[in-house]
């Protein structure tokens, strides 16, 4: 089978993004960058819980569907135009996590200055205007949101996120997506307090230069609060 590796992997995190409650079983597509010209990208009409390697397409980046029998994706130029401005990046999720989604239809946002592994994975997502999904105009107002944010909350849609592998393109999903957990909690609980900017400057280096075992440290935290707070 031809981009073996790359198509495991990109049907592994779809399979995982709806483990995760991250999607819907028709919602979502991921993608990743096989070379300079090509991506495999996830179709449409597939059981996103359950899709094989053999079901992910390939497509170029000018547009040549080389998976004939699978139906390409409805954002299928959505994830070319954003790979077209961020040769950076080897990955694109796309996701319809429902916290983070809800923040799509409202005119609140998500506040990810609350805990310091969302400043630091994070930062400050984009947020674009509404656009009917699949067309041009979706396309390049993603896109263009994607040049100055690695994650996007797209109006009355759902969330994107970039990154140099499929990994952590889906870390910031996950992490976008425990935010605007976070951000709706606190907003319940009142007296929200958010870290000051000396805080997240001391802590937001800290994590960027963390290795693995610390990562893991902070994740476990976010997950107690999380759980705390649900159990209240």
């Amino acid at each position: 089978m031809e981009y073996e590796a790359e198509r495991e992997e990109a049907a592994y995190f779809m399979r995982r993004l709806y483990d995760k409650n991250l999607t819907t079983c028709s919602g979502g597509n991921v993608s990743l960058k096989v070379n300079s010209s090509t991506i495999c990208i996830t179709p449409s009409g597939f059981d996103k819980g359950r899709i094989k390697a053999e079901e992910i397409g390939i497509v170029t980046l000018d547009g040549k569907n080389l998976t004939p029998n699978l139906k390409p994706s409805v954002e299928t130029k959505m994830h070319m135009a954003v790979y077209e401005k961020r040769p950076d990046i080897k990955a694109i999720v796309h996701a319809h996590p429902v916290t983070a989604s809800s923040f799509t239809a409202t005119e609140k946002k998500i506040d990810t200055a609350l805990i310091a592994e969302s400043a630091a994975i994070i930062g400050k997502p984009s947020y674009t205007p509404y656009a009917l999904q699949g067309s041009y105009e979706l396309a390049e107002l993603v896109a263009g949101a994607a040049v100055n944010s690695n994650t996007i909350l797209i109006a009355n849609h759902g969330v994107l996120a970039v990154g140099k592998t499929m990994l952590e393109a889906f870390d910031r999903i996950e992490v976008l997506e425990a935010a605007a957990k976070i951000t709706l909690y606190t907003e319940i609980l009142g007296s929200r307090r958010g870290l000051s900017e000396s805080q997240l400057s001391e802590l937001v280096s800290d994590i960027q230069s963390a290795g693995d075992t610390e990562r893991k440290l902070i994740e476990v935290i976010v997950k107690a609060v999380l759980d705390k707070i649900q159990s209240n």
